[in-house]
Parts: C-alpha cells; sequence; structure tokens
C-alpha cells in the first residue's frame, strides 16, 4: 500500500508535529520519539535472528493476493516489486525509487504508456533468472483471476484490454496474454494504460508487480510454496501458526543497492495475544509487534515510564480509523438513516476506547487524513460534548431530525462489525454502542479474524448483506499518500469486489466515479489535489462512511532492535526492509 520522488508535503507537516514537544534525544541513539524522522540504532551488523509476531495472520503472504500495510512492507524482504519506497524515516521514506527496475518510469504518450528496463542479474532463490515475462504473469495472476481476489485491481481497471476480454492466466493459456503488457525483451516491460496515469511509479511499488514464473504458480497454494525475487527465501509458512525466512543463496547485493539483508533469519508467529505481544517485546524476547498497530491500552502505562520511554515513537500514522454503513443493509440504505449515524457517534468517545489522543489519534471528520496531499479540513456533522461527556443534546437532537426524516423515529437495529483480535477496535465498536443507543439506535457487536476480515466477512458483499452487518469498523492507509492512492479502493464503484472487497460501503456514484477518474489523467499536480478535497467532501455527502480517529500510536522499538524508524509510506509502521538485531 503507497508516492514519487517529491515529498507529499502533509505528510511531512505530520511527522514533524508528530516529534514535537517531546523528549526526543534526536540523533542515532535511542529516545522519545527518535524513530519517527530518523532510523534509530544504525547498523550494518548482520546474524542473529530477527523475530516477529501477529495477533491474528495475513489475508495471504502471497503478493498478489494480500492488501495489509504490514503484508506490503514486509514482503519486499522476499519479493522485488518494480519501484519501492527509499528504507528511511520521515521524509525519506515517502520517496518512491527503483527497486527490481533500473530506474522510474518512463512515461509517454501523455502518460498512457510506462516503459521500465529492469536490471540484470537478478536471481529466483533457484538461481534461475528474473525476466519482464515473470513481472506481465505477476500483473495477470494478481489482477485477471478469480481466485485471487484480496489485492487491489488497479492493473485490470486501467490497462487496455484484450479483445474479447483477457480472462486471466488460468483460463487464457495462450502465450500473448493480456497484450497491453508488453515484454520485448527479457530486460524490458511496457504497460499500456486506457488513459494517462499520472502516478504510476507508486502503483508499480505495490507488491503485485514481485515477479513470478508461471512454471512456478499454483494459484491459492502459491502461499505454501512462493518463489523469492528478494534477498530471503520462505522456508515454510503454516497459516494461523508461522512464517519462517532465510537467506536466499543466489540474492546478489549488487543488484540491490537499497537492501542490507542483516538477519539471517527471520521468524514470525501468528494467532498470539495481542496483550502477551506486548509483554514479550518488554522482556526483550520478541523484535517486533508485524501488524504496526501500536502497544495495547493495558501496555502504554508501561511505555511511558521514564525506562522504557526512550523506546517508543508516537507517530501521526497514515491511517484512517472510521466505520463504513452498508448501502444495501436496510435501513442505512437511506441516506437519513445514515446521517443519523454521522451525528450519533460519539466520536470523543470512541477515541478514548482506542487509546485517547496520545495512542489513539485525533477526532476525525474526513475521509482523507491530515497525512495525505489533497486533505481538505472541513465537518459536515458537527459535533458537540456535553459539559460532563457524551454527546450534547443539540447533537443527539440533530441525529433525532434525521431518524424521523428517514421514518425510523424510534431508532433502528442493526450489527457493526470489528475485528476480534484487535481489542483496542471492540472496545471502540463497544463505545459507539453505547453512544448510538442514546437515539434508539442498537447495535450488536459481532468479531471476526483479522485475517479473515475481507476475504469472508466484512469484504464480501454477500455476508454482509445475508448477515445484516450495517457497520463495519476498519482502519485504512493510503496505497500511496495522494488523495486518490486513498480514495478510489474505499470509495469508487469500480473497487467493489465479491471477496476482498474494500469499498465496505459499496458506494457507486457515477459522480464521484468520474471526479476521481478524472483526477488521475491530469498532469497539473495541484488541480489534482484539488480534485481530492472536492472528491471527500462528495463521499462525506453521501454520509456512507463515518470518520473517527486520524491514527495515532505508541511503537515500541525494542533496544536490540537496529535500523528502526517510522515509515510514512507504509502507514506510520516500522520499517522492517533493513531492520537487523544487535545479538
Amino acid at each position: 500500500m503507497r508516492p514519487l520522488a517529491v515529498l507529499a508535503a502533509g505528510v511531512l507537516a505530520a511527522s514533524l508535529a508528530a516529534c514535537g514537544g517531546g523528549d526526543s534525544t534526536g540523533g542515532d541513539g535511542p529516545g522519545w520519539n527518535a524513530g519517527v524522522n530518523e532510523v534509530v540504532n544504525q547498523s550494518d551488523k548482520k546474524g542473529g535472528t530477527l523475530k516477529l509476531a501477529h495477533s491474528d495472520d495475513w489475508d495471504s503472504p502471497d503478493p498478489g493476493n494480500t492488501y495489509y500495510a504490514f503484508s506490503q512492507n514486509f514482503a519486499r524482504l522476499y519479493g522485488r516489486a518494480l519501484t519501492t519506497f527509499k528504507p528511511g524515516a520521515g521524509k525519506e521514506s515517502l520517496e518512491v525509487i527503483p527497486d527490481l527496475a533500473t530506474d522510474l518510469g518512463q512515461a509517454s504518450d501523455g502518460g498512457k504508456t510506462w516503459t521500465y528496463k529492469l536490471r540484470t542479474g537478478v536471481k529466483y532463490d533457484d538461481g534461475s533468472t528474473v525476466t519482464s515475462k515473470d513481472v506481465k504473469y505477476a500483473v495477470e495472476r494478481s489482477n485477471y483471476t478469480e481466485e485471487l481476489q484480496l489485492g487491489p485491481k488497479y492493473f485490470k481497471q486501467y490497462l487496455v484490454d484484450n479483445d474479447p476480454a483477457y480472462k486471466g492466466p488460468y483460463k487464457d493459456k495462450s502465450d500473448k496474454g493480456l497484450e497491453s503488457i508488453e515484454t520485448p525483451d527479457d530486460q524490458t516491460i511496457v504497460f499500456n494504460l486506457k488513459e494517462p496515469f499520472q502516478e504510476f511509479d507508486y502503483l508499480v511499488a505495490m507488491s503485485q508487480t514481485m515477479p513470478v514464473p508461471k512454471a512456478k504458480d499454483t494459484g491459492l497454494k502459491y502461499e505454501n510454496a512462493m518463489v523469492s525475487s528478494g534477498p530471503y527465501k520462505v522456508d515454510n509458512y503454516t497459516r494461523g501458526k508461522s512464517m519462517t525466512l532465510s537467506r536466499n543463496p543466489h540474492w546478489d547485493a549488487n543488484t540491490d543497492p537499497i537492501r542490507k539483508a542483516l538477519p539471517d533469519t527471520i521468524e514470525v508467529q501468528a494467532k498470539q495475544n495481542a496483550d502477551d505481544i506486548d509483554q514479550r517485546l518488554l522482556a526483550g524476547s520478541l523484535d517486533m509487534d508485524i501488524s504496526g498497530v501500536g502497544v495495547q491500552a493495558g501496555t502504554q502505562p508501561k511505555v511511558l515510564a521514564d525506562d522504557q520511554k526512550p523506546y517508543v515513537d508516537n507517530p501521526i500514522q497514515g491511517f484512517l480509523r472510521f466505520m463504513s454503513l452498508s448501502v444495501n443493509v436496510k435501513p442505512l440504505d437511506n441516506l437519513h438513516c445514515r446521517r443519523a449515524v454521522q451525528y450519533a457517534t460519539d466520536k470523543v468517545a470512541a477515541q478514548t476506547a482506542y487509546g485517547g489522543p496520545l495512542a489513539g489519534g485525533d477526532v476525525g471528520t474526513t475521509i482523507l487524513p491530515p497525512a495525505v496531499d489533497g486533505y481538505t479540513k472541513f465537518d459536515l456533522y458537527p459535533q458537540k460534548q456535553a459539559e460532563n461527556g457524551g454527546l450534547d443534546q443539540a447533537t443527539l437532537d440533530k441525529a433525532k431530525q434525521e431518524l424521523q426524516e428517514c421514518g425510523q423515529p424510534d431508532g433502528f437495529k442493526t450489527k457493526i462489525s470489528a475485528r476480534s483480535d484487535r481489542p483496542k477496535e471492540v472496545a471502540m465498536a463497544q463505545a459507539i454502542q453505547q453512544s448510538l443507543k442514546k437515539v434508539g439506535i442498537e447495535v450488536e457487536i459481532v468479531q471476526f479474524p483479522a485475517g479473515d476480515y475481507f476475504n469472508k466477512y466484512a469484504g464480501v458483499p454477500k455476508y454482509v448483506h445475508d448477515h445484516g452487518v450495517g457497520m463495519m469498523i476498519w482502519a485504512w492507509a493510503a496505497d500511496w499518500p495522494t488523495g486518490y492512492g486513498f480514495l478510489q479502493q474505499v470509495v469508487h464503484g469500480d473497487a467493489i469486489k465479491p471477496s476482498g472487497n474494500t469499498n465496505l460501503a459499496e458506494l457507486d456514484d457515477p459522480e464521484i466515479n468520474k471526479a476521481l477518474d478524472q483526477a488521475i489523467t491530469n498532469p497539473d499536480k495541484a488541480a489534482r489535489l484539488k480534485a481530492y478535497g472536492e472528491v471527500d467532501k462528495m463521499v462525506m455527502e453521501t454520509a456512507t462512511n463515518v470518520p473517527l480517529i486520524y491514527a495515532k500510536a505508541l511503537m515500541y522499538r525494542p533496544e536490540r532492535v537496529t535500523n528502526a524508524g517510522i515509515t510514512l509510506s507504509y502507514g506510520g509502521m516500522y520499517d522492517y526492509l533493513n531492520m537487523g538485531v544487535s545479538e
């Protein structure tokens, strides 16, 4: 998930604000917020085992079938996309740089054609050579098959299609494949688009361009036998249990100037209790929580103690935590019922439940967070707090008036979903449940595991409709930090999928779709950014998504972890690309 060799000014400003007013020591040594704008504990020392854990599991570790930000971040250890984001912290981490490609893309035909040259001598862990055809195949399998549904479908939406329409490599066995991706030689790949796409270097930084040899693809089973083009190979992955990485014996550092490849092995444990993960981090038996969501509520006082605070970062992350309202679950198909929810959702209570201003974030009023280029400040559903806490009567009365207008004067019943392995998210759902009850809206909380949240439950429209899940809590960070990279997969009708859906509200407004489609073709960056802010307001007018908080987190980096820095290009978590251990 996510920039160009230019700095996204909004993200930089946010990151600078995040480190202001603290006790940061600066420099390379540990200190409060030291990792927000600089890489902490820098080292080139090789060896040891980097130990990570997750409270749930991947959606999939297959680079062509994954979408979680932590997965996009981590996959760069065993796969190389055409471009990636510069290892580092703060503004450095926003720069898109060549990875498998020798340079950024060469645009022609007004931005409708993009050409990349691959580095020579890049080898898979079996010793075979990476070619441009493998990159083409990776895009085909990830975007044009029914089997792989967990990632976005940008390429399918914007590449010129075959005539008749291309059915993907599992059905179309021809050698040509998708004709709009050309591979004139083993080192060259050319993408031909329907319309100009001015942020294409960002798009090819996603894991879907990590090469896959056609002969090694096993569809959904590929996650258990992935071929590595990065410095590490996946020795084993057992869903719900663990993943182990070791060195790719055929990786050549001369072809890869951005990776240090420090640990000898990397271990990830799945399905670990979130509070236990925190305790192990503090005890020194674990190096990182791979999900990047920060420590749990019970751990926050411990990491803010004087002896631990120098190992803590408190970044403004690129995530929006919010609640989607399904337009296909009654009575939320009615605009006024959705507007009632907008007014009656106590955002301060939700903020408090998630960790307060410090560990939760600032109250949100827009879909675009301040950290994303194109953000415009506005509030279509203003709320006020009562002196003794909770929403004041005037705000509640606005909600009740909307309920009258939607034909539900006494309120209504529905369900709200949250991820079961994320206690702070469940606490947020409970706070919303209590606030909605004050206007007669009764919600039942349903919990689902994070690893299946989008491929079996909240991201499967049929499940949502059949089970009456009208409200879904989740979080989103930009695929790249511009308004398009944030909004398209959340609010564009073309993003709706039968599984792995991320337009949870199922918003399909022709005017919103058109505005986004036109914005990305515009070579004038200032005009694009203005359009993104306008689209944000159009989305909020539909009342389909309730912004809750612009995310912050208390992130803990144990003393033995080297090269720890907050990457803004992956939602404000630690950058795993060059992380190591000191013993």
